[in-house]
């Protein structure tokens, strides 16, 4: 580590006592179409000293990412700085124009938004954007640039770090380029780092090596940074302070230990009680079996599927492989794994998006037709999909009520004046109220606008509802929400769910089964109390090692396990022979594993495990 520590030495000569940032009495409004404003950020204080993590936490609206955009001197359209000041180095930012805020945007403080993918250029090499910002402002040479690029992602951990610079973004996994994008952000040697919920959207397994990544360049590097989350588990591993905000006003700060082991403010209590419990047996939704028919409401069958042309029956890239799930009526079925192993490709199969290579998709017992364009509008009707980013798959220049009010009249579910009585049922339904017909999607916060987005394929009366990590991007108060309002409607509706995530904690709050992908194979599946518990395969055992626990210390111990030490830093691989996790498995046998594919093993209440292992070799 010794490159890192001498390229920061002529940079960073600070005490540790340095305040690198502070917002003094800071006050944000927002701008009416009257030239009225509104308050938003309301006299908000705290400081970030050199080598410390500051975090900003509380619900969506709480003004958690317009406070951090202070210290870039930047506000969003629509707002305005409004009293107060924002101190970086001892500057107020919030009073210098976009000339003088250039050469310090990048140079003294660098931002890691949340999506890695939407941050890189998918037209240009690695390297050169992660280089860009020192060698653009003048600071470094090309050369010194490289040195420092190659030095983080050593630090980083990356894979091949002398060559993964040459590669594009697409050709690297998300944590790794949620990695690359701290990397870009630190090669100009930044006073300041501003993350915003650079994990959020990461597999918990990628998250912890990312979160010990960031940790540690941060203390090697000695910069400062600003942590936007609201996840109090991933807070309690990185943050050395917290800033508890609620609608633009700090409730309660104070070291990390403090506020997660005696919080004193109601409101940081309530945060505390959202948190979802740790994944363990006892867990599970038992939902009622009044809605049960003699056929599954959705199955799939033996389904091979993939990517590219189609040749001898197979696709260019297999993806799935002999998967089988099928989704009781009235009942919940989760799909859980990291990123890569097949989670939406398998929605899309169950949607009709992607015909599989082999196999079927059963709807009450009826093969549907593999393509949604041969499925009828009965059939289309019946299974419906929610996707992950409400702000994406609504329409901007719509009204709630035509957005909702589309599907209503093209299924034939009404017609008329009867179209807007049923939008105002959809509108109670997902508990918004009627008067949000009249707006447009911008208008509403995280949370409503995945209300208006699960509003929507209700609008159809289905059968099925495909949900694509519909809580990943939600806080965790508007999180649990959304969850009680799911189990609300399949009480009431009778409506099957296939719940698609990697958070295990959410899956095991509200799943009657569990299916566990790994490489596109399905290496465990059954009742959630029995997935839970031990035997596990080694694979499950690694992802409930994996979630983070509200305990300070917990990273570095997670990190030094028997799973995570094997799983780590090895790449998942889709295999056509053997079980695809032998690479990765502290369990794995020699010569087997890597050869034969693992054979499915029955046991108690339909539970599944496919391994060479025996269950009693697996408790």
């Amino acid at each position: 580590m010794s490159e890192l520590s001498d390229s920061n030495m002529a940079t960073n000569q600070h005490t540790s006592d340095d305040i690198v940032f502070e917002a003094k009495d800071l006050k944000i409004n927002a701008v009416r179409d009257d030239r009225s404003e509104l308050p938003i950020v309301k006299g908000v204080s705290f400081k970030v000293k050199r080598g410390e993590v500051v975090a900003l936490i509380g619900e969506s609206g709480s003004g958690k990412t317009t406070i951090s955009l202070s210290a870039l001197g930047y506000c969003k359209p629509g707002l305005k700085f409004a009293g107060g000041q924002a101190l970086l180095l001892r500057e107020d930012v919030t009073s210098k124009s976009v000339a003088e805020l250039r050469p310090i945007r990048g140079e003294k403080v660098a931002y890691l938004a949340q999506s890695a993918a939407a941050t890189f250029n998918p037209s240009i090499l690695i390297n050169e954007q992660v280089t860009e910002a020192p060698v653009l402002h003048g600071s470094k040479t090309q050369e010194e640039a490289d040195k420092k690029a190659l030095a983080l992602y050593k630090a980083l951990e990356l894979p091949d770090p002398e060559n993964i610079g040459s590669r594009y973004p697409h050709q690297v996994s998300g944590g790794q380029l949620q990695r690359l994008m701290a990397a870009m952000a630190l090669c100009g040697d930044p006073d300041l780092l501003v993350l915003d919920e650079p994990t959020t959207a990461l597999d918990v397994t990628t998250q912890i090596e990312v979160l010990k990544a960031f940790k540690h360049v941060i203390k090697e590097e000695g910069a400062a940074a600003i942590y936007v989350t609201h996840d109090l588990a991933v807070v309690a591993q990185i943050a050395d302070h917290i800033v508890v905000l609620y609608n633009g006003e700090v409730k309660e700060a104070g070291p990390t230990d403090v506020i997660i082991n005696n919080p004193v403010h109601p409101y940081t209590k309530r945060l505390m009680a959202a948190i979802k419990p740790l994944p363990e047996a006892g867990q599970g939704e038992t939902s009622s079996d009044e809605h049960l028919r003699a056929d599954a409401a959705l199955e799939v069958r033996t389904v091979d599927a993939g990517y590219g042309r189609v040749r001898n029956g197979k696709p260019a890239v297999q993806v799935l492989r002999d998967v089988n799930v099928a989704i009781q009526r009235g009942k919940t079925v989760g799909v859980i794994g990291e990123s890569g192993c097949g989670k939406s490709t398998l929605a899309r199969v169950m949607a009709g998006l992607l015909p599989p290579s082999a196999g079927d998709v059963l709807l009450d017992g009826d093969v549907l037709p593999a393509s949604i364009r041969a499925r009828s509008v009965d059939q289309l009707r019946k299974v419906q999909f929610v996707y992950q980013m409400a702000d994406t798959a609504l329409n901007p220049r719509q009204r709630i009520k035509d957005i909702l009010g589309r599907p209503v009249e093209f299924y034939g579910i009404a017609k008329g004046r009867d179209i807007k009585k049923r939008v105002d049922e959809l509108l109670e339904l997902v508990e918004l109220p009627l008067q949000f017909a009249e707006r447009y999607p911008h208008e509403l916060s995280g949370g409503q606008k995945q209300r208006v987005n699960l509003a929507r394929a209700l609008a159809a009366n289905p059968e099925v509802v495909l949900c694509d990590e519909v809580t990943s991007a939600l806080d965790t108060i508007v999180g649990a929400n959304v969850l009680e309002l799911l189990k609300r409607l399949r009480r009431e509706l009778g409506v099957s769910f296939v719940f698609i995530s990697h958070d295990l904690s959410t899956v095991a709050s509200f799943a009657d089964e569990v299916v566990v992908l790994y490489a596109g194979r399905v290496a465990e599946q059954g009742p959630t109390d029995r997935v839970l518990a031990p035997p596990y395969h080694p694979y499950t055992r690694l992802l409930i090692s994996s979630v983070p626990e509200t305990r300070i210390g917990w990273l570095e111990e997670s990190a030094q396990s028997k799973e995570a030490l094997s799983a780590a830093q090895v790449e998942v691989k889709l295999t056509d022979k053997g079980c695809p996790f032998h690479n990765r498995c502290p369990m794995a046998i020699e010569g087997t594993c890597a050869e034969i594919d693992p054979p499915r093993r029955i046991g108690k209440n339909g539970h599944v495990i496919e391994c060479h292992l025996e269950f009693d070799g697996l408790s």
